[in-house]
């Protein structure tokens, strides 16, 4: 029962991250020259982590991405059945999160300004895949090493934690967006790809590889710094 609870969490949280942080996205758009629409679209992503980790951390720890549950994974903090399971509820969330948007946006006539319900894209990085690669490792192990320093056990961080994680997802959107359209995150690149279709789905092992790549390396770097002598 602890495990179908955690699942509905992961699924409630990833959901939400999908529906109100690319449906910002589609709104108002990410075009760095705007910058109105870049911002809102940057916080609207941490502020869904803020909420969230209110809301369904105390049940399951509120890791919403697949790249965040597969360090937690390598840092001996989850058993591998509940990461399959997290993950699997994830990207149940990120797809109903798409759905949804798509069928909102289609019958209320609402124009989608980013063109493909907020999926990620090469466009920044000159359709470069190699240069996105590289931006959604750096971005996602910095985003992860927040995380894992936070969530630590041997440290009391407070009650402050869902701030904290918040800020930096704030913090790598900030950047992000025009290079990449920031994902750090698998499950929010699957949700919107497979409804927008095209170049998004094409690129999609982008950003699949990048975020848990760069998820690896951090869980294995905050290893080394955290380890005591």
């Amino acid at each position: 029962m602890d495990s179908f609870k955690k699942c509905i969490a992961e699924f409630i949280g990833t959901f939400t991250l999908v529906l109100v942080g690319c449906g910002t996205a589609m709104l108002v758009g990410c075009d760095a020259v705007n910058g109105s629409g870049y911002i809102l679209t940057a916080f609207a992503f941490g502020l869904v982590i803020v909420g969230m980790a209110y809301c369904v951390g105390n049940v399951s720890g509120c890791h919403i991405n697949p790249a965040v549950s597969l360090a937690v994974l390598i840092s001996g903090r989850m058993s591998v059945s509940d990461f399959f399971f997290y993950i699997i509820s994830q990207i149940l969330g990120a797809i109903s999160g798409a759905a949804c948007l798509k069928i909102i946006f289609s019958l209320g006539q609402v124009a989608d300004k980013t063109g493909g319900l907020g999926s990620n894209g090469l466009a920044g990085v000159g359709g470069n895949a190699v240069a996105g690669l590289i931006v959604e490792i750096l971005l996602t192990c910095i985003f992860v090493l927040v995380i894992l320093g936070v969530t630590d056990s041997k440290y009391n961080h407070g009650s402050f934690g869902g701030v904290v994680i918040g800020f930096s997802l704030v913090m790598v959107h900030i950047l992000g967006i025009g290079l990449t359209g920031t994902s750090v995150n698998p499950a929010r690149s699957i949700g919107p790809a497979i409804f927008a279709g095209g170049d998004a789905l094409a690129s999609l092992w982008v950003f699949i590889v990048g975020p848990f790549a760069g998820a690896a390396i951090a869980a294995l770097v905050y290893k080394l710094i955290a380890k005591k002598d």
